[in-house]
């Protein structure tokens, strides 16, 4: 576990401890180094990173507060299972974000820069299929999506999506490549940014919900082949402090 831990670590430069320590946990539960049922021990991460227990235990308080673990009073702190119930709800609410962000590009039309970048990254999606690098284009997927949101001015919506979105993230990651075809995402991406470029919000939209909408015919056949890491109970997560916190 330390070695893969260590390598999240080199890949957060940026941010103070707390910062960085909350992304390599977070990243490290979704990627699956973190499995679900897996035990942790607020002593054995922080000797990991060489760091005070404070910044662990805080960062063990916003996973909670994500619903990725479970601290259970006199029995420690687990990783919790994947809940099929909050993976719906996350993926209603980015569908319903998404779509606003896709709409309102292809209504005020991308900056040629954005354009531009845009479609390097999607240049760069498809090297990953030829190398079958699938952590790489988990991240380039991930970078697609959020420099959308940013460029356009849409950093709440962005963060309010990355909140709700960690159970969701766990399947996009166990989806790729056996559930999901590359090539099938790329050609998805491929069609939502020049629906935006062609300045046709209904078309975007269409292109965003079917992409969004992906998870639902990838989930079931996770579920069947992967029954140990999911559960159909919901986690609960921070629901009143998420909208609270996009409106501060």
């Amino acid at each position: 576990m330390t070695p893969s831990l260590l390598a999240l670590w080199d890949e957060q430069p940026d941010g103070n401890v707390r910062q960085r320590l909350y992304a390599v946990l977070r990243q490290s539960i979704i990627r699956m180094t973190l499995a679900p049922g897996q035990a942790l021990s607020e002593k054995e991460i922080a000797d990991t990173f060489a760091v005070s227990r404070q910044p662990v235990r805080e960062a063990f308080i916003r996973l909670s507060e994500a619903g990725l673990i479970e601290v259970r009073p006199q029995r420690g702190t687990y990783v919790v299972h994947i809940s099929q119930a909050d993976v719906m709800e996350a993926r209603f609410v980015r569908e319903a974000i998404e779509i606003a962000v896709a709409r309102d590009a292809a209504e005020q039309g991308l900056a040629p820069e954005v354009r531009d970048e845009l479609r390097e990254l999607i240049d760069r999606q498809q090297r990953c299929i030829e190398t079958q690098d699938h952590d790489r284009f988990y991240r380039l997927d991930e970078a697609f999506h959020r420099t959308l949101a940013l460029e356009t001015g849409h950093d709440a919506a962005w963060r309010v999506t990355q909140e709700v979105k960690a159970q969701l993230d766990r399947v996009r990651y166990l989806s790729v490549p056996d559930a999901t075809p590359i090539k099938k995402l790329i050609d998805q991406h491929t069609h939502i940014l020049e629906s935006i470029i062609a300045r046709d919000p209904e078309a975007a939209e269409k292109a965003v919900r079917e992409h969004l909408r992906e998870i639902l015919s990838s989930l079931p056949d996770l579920v069947e082949r992967f029954p140990e890491l999911f559960t159909s109970t919901s986690t609960g997560g921070r629901r009143t402090s998420l909208l609270s916190g996009a409106s501060a």
